[in-house]
């Protein structure tokens, strides 16, 4: 049992005989007599369903484990993702709705850590920067400025700004949060 009051997003809570993902998490300090309250962002990880409550500071709450373990993407199929464990074999769904934006940077054979509560995937955790490839972008006209970038699209569709130099069928370094331009992957011999 954890006290309201130490709520950190990232964690799995069991509240009213049901499982949640927490969110996003601010305590609230009280006023004289008045305790604090812990407002709290929560995902029903049975239904996926995101709503918020605030929880009396000293309120006790059931900790769920988190497990996470490596998995290896292997195709989409609908509104899923599919993953082997590479130890047993056995092949996950995780739902888009769990993954997030972040289900377009996924590449066949790619390993990442999954989280699950109850045996039941609750997120999946990308590096923080990948490598993808250019697909389209206009070459820099002759009196473009260094500090001008210019629009670029990549291999799984999304658009990023990148300095004048990139090329289409480049690879370039992508900071996932954020989606912005880092730097450009170096070729073999050159």
């Amino acid at each position: 049992m954890i006290l309201a009051s130490t709520l950190r997003p990232g964690m799995a809570i069991r509240f009213e005989s049901r499982p949640y993902r927490v969110l996003l998490a601010e305590y609230h300090a009280g006023q004289g007599r008045m305790g604090g309250a812990m407002h709290a962002r929560l995902r029903d990880l049975g239904t996926g369903t995101v709503w918020e409550h605030s929880f009396r500071a000293e309120l006790k709450l059931e900790e769920l484990p988190v497990e996470r373990r490596t998995l290896t993407f292997l195709y989409k199929d609908g509104e899923q993702e599919w993953f082997m464990d590479p130890q047993t074999f056995d092949q996950t769904p995780i739902p888009d709705s769990v993954i997030g934006d972040a289900a377009r940077f996924l590449k066949a054979d790619m390993q990442l850590a999954a989280e699950f509560v109850e045996d039941h995937p609750v997120g999946l955790l990308f590096p923080d920067v990948v490598e993808v490839q250019v697909a389209k972008t206009d070459p820099p006209a002759k009196q473009q400025s260094d500090s001008t970038w210019k629009p670029a699209s990549l291999e799984n569709g999304i658009e990023v700004m990148v300095p004048p130099f990139i090329k289409e069928g480049d690879s370039i370094r992508l900071d996932v949060a954020h989606l912005k331009y880092m730097d450009r992957v170096k070729a073999m011999g050159r």
